[in-house]
């Protein structure tokens, strides 16, 4: 192509990089922004000429075009048509190219191009406003996936509700091979079960999906950088295919999907416009029979049908299918929480704590739950339905509440009968009188601490004193054993024979009745809830 006066700098610089510093084209190509074709256009013009470097000194850049583009200079007395305002005009109801042409050829004369090379140069910047590439489709390589618009009716045979059944159309692009089926929705479940049942009707697998951007496959539409949906980026992966979607409101991207939607919507739907169908499988009965009708049907213009184009073009070329089936799973994002959980539909699952505040990736399927940090798999459940309820690993926890979580009833009562019944019955009375038995778990862990200061003897002598005073709290037995009186059984008179009880019942203790206002007698001095109250002085100075 002829190139503009102001390129010719340029042109000039091709041929110094060429003739003087001997480079290839490639890096010429590079070097000047130039396409290759166009670096060795020039190369070739400028060597029938017999043109090196340096150029001639008395060759201007006007010379050298015309040296190089002769047909420029035939051309130059010609004067082009203003084809942006053409191609307006012709929007206009009425106007033609031939009224056009005549109006252009009043205004400049002999200087205007014949009709023909009018309409000639109009068509070429017609053509360059939308290019459209025409796309050769290899071997095995793309399915191309799109929704008809037209939908099915299904009457539920016992309420007598109409529902209007999906139909997802799939096509082989080297083969045209067809495949269609109905569901209920086009929401993501029901996209990849139909992905799932079309791998497996085929039998194999392509290199590249090419679908719509609808919801369930592209989270957010991008001319260049589409986002897929998690789930289908997953079941993708599971298949070994790659997602291209077609570009946004660009159908010619998926022009096999969209011209198959009409062959199934003039073949197959409008054959079972008249019929009546009260189930989907009944429907995609129906469907199957007239698929492989549509299958076998022979091509116009070529040889054989899609069935065995796709048996002798596709099916070699494909991958076959993974051993095992696609599971559904949907996928969510979650921060844990300071208690190392994330929240995957109502239930908390635990991740490693050093997570604490990050955000993961959850993979929910029927049966499990897994979790990712940048790709990598940290923890895994069992799902759980339950809502509201937590699952916890004990290496996910640290190290403090690892122990901690150690300590169930069973086994402080446990150790508290190993010391002695008087331990147990005060271990026993911290669960039955709390409203949670973990309320009492603190204080069952610091009445452990006192058993490492004090001996297992001293502990549970100081235990059966402060059952026998009805006031078994930890902040009592420790009083008891910092003042010696565990030391002093006379002071307590059958705690060391009586069974050990955690009875209430005792004469410093106020009954219900006193806070009827029917007892006025008594003024105790210590309480159940005095726990700072120092026992230097037994029970009976009181």
């Amino acid at each position: 192509m002829p190139a503009k006066r102001s390129a010719m700098r340029k042109i000039k610089e091709v041929l110094r990089l060429k003739f003087e510093a001997r480079l290839s084209h490639e890096r010429i190509a590079a070097a000047t922004g130039v396409s290759k074709g166009a670096v060795s256009n020039y190369v070739q013009r400028a060597i029938q000429r017999s043109l090196g470097w340096p150029l001639p000194a008395d060759l201007d850049d006007a010379a050298l075009e015309r040296l190089l583009f002769p047909q420029v200079a035939q051309q130059e007395q010609y004067t082009h048509a203003d084809y942006a305002y053409v191609h307006q005009e012709l929007k206009r109801k009425g106007v033609t190219l031939q009224l056009l042409w005549e109006e252009y050829h009043a205004a400049h004369g002999e200087r205007a191009y014949r009709y023909s090379q009018f309409c000639w140069h109009y068509q070429r910047f017609r053509d360059s406003l939308a290019r459209s590439m025409r796309q050769t489709h290899r071997a095995g390589e793309k399915l191309f996936i799109d929704y008809s618009g037209d939908t099915v009716p299904v009457i539920n045979a016992v309420t007598g509700e109409i529902l209007q059944a999906q139909i997802f159309v799939a096509s082989m692009g080297a083969s045209k091979y067809t495949y269609a089926e109905a569901t209920w929705t086009q929401q993501l479940p029901d996209w990849i079960a139909s992905h799932i049942r079309m791998f497996e009707h085929l039998g194999c697998v392509p290199d590249i999906l090419t679908p719509d951007n609808l919801k369930s496959a592209i989270k957010k539409a991008c001319r260049y950088e589409p986002e897929e949906n998690s789930t289908y980026g997953d079941m993708a992966r599971h298949y070994g295919c790659a997602i291209i979607a077609a570009r946004p409101k660009r159908p010619k991207d998926k022009a096999v999907a969209e011209n198959h939607v009409l062959v199934v919507q003039r073949w197959i739907l409008a054959r079972l416009r008249n019929r009546q169908f009260f189930s989907l499988p009944e429907l995609n009965t129906a469907i199957a029979e007239l698929l492989v009708e549509l299958n076998h049907r022979p091509f116009k213009k070529l040889p054989g049908c899609r069935a065995e184009a796709f048996e002798s073009i596709d099916r070699p070329a494909m991958k076959p299918l993974p051993a095992q089936r696609y599971e559904y799973a949907e996928w969510l994002k979650a921060k844990a929480g300071i208690d190392y959980h994330v929240e995957a539909d109502g239930h908390y699952y635990s991740v490693p704590h050093q997570l604490v505040g990050q955000y993961l990736h959850v993979r929910m399927t029927a049966s499990a739950i897994e979790c990712l940090f940048k790709g990598r798999r940290v923890a895994a459940h069992v799902r759980s339905y339950q809502r509201g309820k937590h699952t916890t690993l004990p290496e996910h926890m640290p190290e403090s509440h690892r122990r901690h979580a150690q300590w169930t009833p069973g086994r402080l009562l446990a150790w508290g009968e190993k010391i002695g019944p008087g331990t147990r019955a005060v271990v026993q009375w911290q669960f039955d009188n709390r409203p949670h038995p973990e309320q009492g778990y603190r204080t069952c862990l610091g009445l452990l601490n006192l058993a490492k200061t004090y001996s297992d003897q001293r502990l549970e002598a100081a235990c059966r004193r402060a059952l026998t005073i009805g006031s078994p709290t930890r902040k009592r037995i420790e009083a008891i054993l910092e003042a010696k009186l565990d030391q002093h059984p006379e002071l307590f008179p059958g705690a060391d024979t009586a069974a050990p009880t955690a009875s209430r019942t005792h004469g410093n203790v106020r009954g219900a009745e006193y806070f009827r206002g029917t007892t006025q007698t008594a003024t105790p001095s210590t309480t159940e809830g005095d726990d700072e109250t120092c026992l230097s002085n037994p029970p009976s100075m009181h």
